[in-house]
């Protein structure tokens, strides 16, 4: 699959709202399907955005969109907290292993979620791109160390740790901080293109630079398409959770009202042998 298209991700979160359309299917010349609620122009490219209220959104160049379609997939589960996915079986990724010694016992458990948001907040980017990062790094595995010597949730190389002021890598805050940044820096030097950020992140930067892009790579083919594809089922969820919460319109009764003439008329003493009169339902809001 050619992935070196670009897919121009803006993850910064201040962004107005926006009208929340049914959601549609973009395909795009290289493969991807991408799952939004609403779209924009935006000149030579066309703003996808994945949430209702803005927050979230792809900037792609249209003439690289292949064809919009309603989406008809069935919903898809909610995703599970970070807490829990950190203890699932079958989490961790099998090209790691937790050779490093663990952390001296805190009297409060690690908070991964807390660590993620807070970084998230600082460095201006989606807490579930982050987390998605993490399970394609670690699978929520605090000590995990690659082969490679990758260390921590967000599996810096301690070259890179040592540059961003990490001491620790297996400090879940500190690692998560870290990479965070990381991942930021790799945004703004790619134009906020998160396909060549992404393939950075996995394969460095000067692997996306020798080769324009994505590099030829398997590994990092797979890496970069799985982020992106768990990121989108993310927000997929999200919207589709909010919106089975909100309130469904009540339709508008068709009862006529009762004319004038008939809601005025006097009584008679003969009421009392007259068939009793039902009151309108439109009157009372039913």
């Amino acid at each position: 699959m050619n992935v070196t298209k670009s897919l121009g991700m803006v993850v910064l979160l201040s962004v107005g709202a926006m009208q929340a359309w049914a959601t549609d299917v973009a395909t795009l010349r290289n493969g991807f399907t991408i799952r939004h609620e609403s779209r924009a122009p935006l000149g030579e490219t066309t703003r996808l955005f994945l949430t209702a209220d803005g927050s979230s959104f792809v900037d792609v160049p249209t003439a690289e969109i292949v064809q919009i379609e309603p989406d008809l997939s069935a919903p898809v589960a909610p995703e599970k907290p970070a807490e829990a996915l950190a203890t699932a079986p079958g989490a961790t990724n099998p090209t790691l292993v937790n050779t490093a010694p663990p952390t001296p016992a805190s009297s409060h458990p690690v908070d991964i979620t807390e660590a993620v948001n807070s970084a998230s907040g600082r460095y201006r980017i989606d807490p579930d791109l982050v987390n998605s990062v993490i399970r394609a790094e670690s699978g929520f595995k605090i000590h995990a160390v690659s082969p490679k010597g990758a260390q921590g949730l967000m599996q810096l190389m301690p070259g890179t740790a040592s540059k961003l002021g990490v001491p620790n890598a297996f400090d879940p805050e500190a690692n998560v901080d870290g990479g965070t940044r990381y991942l930021r820096e790799l945004l703004e030097r790619y134009n906020f293109d998160l396909v060549k950020a992404l393939a950075a992140y996995n394969a460095g930067p000067h692997r996306v630079e020798q080769y324009g892009g994505v590099p030829p790579y398997l590994e990092t083919r797979k890496y970069v398409a799985s982020i992106v594809r768990d990121f989108n089922r993310k927000k997929i969820a999200q919207q589709k959770a909010a919106n089975s919460l909100a309130p469904k319109a009540q339709p508008q009764s068709k009862t006529k009202p009762r004319n004038a003439t008939a809601q005025a008329a006097p009584k008679t003493t003969r009421a009392a042998s007259a068939p009793p009169v039902k009151r309108s339902n439109t009157a009372t809001g039913n």
